[in-house]
């Protein structure tokens, strides 16, 4: 019987061990190998005490430890993704858009929403790796759009956590679009003096990074994380070369000038502070009690 004629078993889904800790008093550190404790790396941040590995979180994880006091507003929650094309593969797009809301108790796989850092008003948007892999959708990329257009609107800087594995298959062209219209906003962002920052988790990938997640006027990184276009495996079959040692990791883009910092989860709220107030001086910004780079990121123990 010829090959195309065999009934193949569909591959079993893979799940992501990084994405949520298991249950249980400890957790293994993917990096080092090491078993800890969980409530100590709950209270580093979900970074390993052991070899500063850090773990994926959610969005609303992110949010919490990044912005004044872990509060923020969202917008635009009521945005739903179609099934423009029909698409189908093992099974129907709409079927998994169904599965993924209901785990992750959101639309899509993007938060949009109002907070402060430093006592500064924002508009901060984060990719959420949970729902389809952080994939880049029409509504992505209308709400990233969005993001940027309430920022000029309000006159406030602009914060993009990225995490994803690129363009979302299931939209095919619909999703490449996304990348000229989340330009241009950030183009006329640009052209009103107002800062972009962006900052890229692991992993940073595909029409994501070849798009927003690299056009900040300040691009950040936490350490280790995987940042590129095609990924190493893709570029190694088609050069037929081995890549450098940690190659499109934060460190290596860093030192090869595609990244402005290399940034500590721990740290990052005091740095985007620090920055905000170096790229704004003295524009919109209220007390805060402590926006040190030292203090413990809201959120961290739960």
């Amino acid at each position: 019987m010829a090959w195309f004629k065999k009934e193949k078993t569909p591959k079993q889904p893979q799940t992501d061990r990084r994405l949520k800790m298991p249950e249980g008093p400890w957790v293994k550190c993917e990096a080092c190998k090491e078993m800890i404790y969980k409530k100590e790396v709950l209270r580093n941040a979900n970074v390993c005490p052991k070899c500063n590995y850090h773990f994926r979180i959610d969005a609303r994880q992110r949010l919490r430890m990044v912005v004044d006091d872990g509060a923020y507003e969202p917008f635009d929650t009521d945005i739903s993704p179609e099934d423009a094309l029909g698409f189908r593969d093992s099974k129907s797009y709409a079927s998994r858009l169904t599965n993924y809301q209901k785990r992750s108790g959101l639309k899509d796989a993007f938060i949009s929403c109002t907070a402060a850092i430093g006592g500064r008003p924002i508009v901060i948007g984060v990719m959420e790796y949970g729902f389809m892999g952080g994939s880049m959708g029409s509504v992505v990329g209308e709400k990233v759009t969005r993001c940027a257009e309430r920022a000029l609107t309000d006159g406030v800087p602009l914060i993009i956590v990225a995490c994803s594995g690129g363009a979302r298959m299931q939209e095919g062209a619909l999703s490449l679009m996304q990348m000229a219209k989340i330009s241009a906003a950030l183009a006329r962002l640009a052209e009103a003096g107002l800062p972009y920052i962006s900052i890229l988790t692991d992993p940073t990938t595909g029409g994501v990074t070849a798009s927003f997640a690299m056009l900040g006027d300040l691009n950040l990184a936490e350490p280790r994380a995987l940042i590129g276009f095609a990924g190493p495996r893709v570029i190694e079959l088609t050069i037929r070369q081995i890549l450098p040692e940690g190659f499109q990791r934060s460190e290596f883009l860093l030192e090869h000038g595609m990244l402005d910092m290399v940034v500590e989860r721990t740290q990052m709220r005091g740095i985007l502070a620090a920055c905000l107030d170096f790229m704004m001086p003295g524009e919109g910004r209220t007390e805060l009690a402590d926006p040190s780079p030292d203090a413990e990121p809201p959120g961290a123990a739960h």
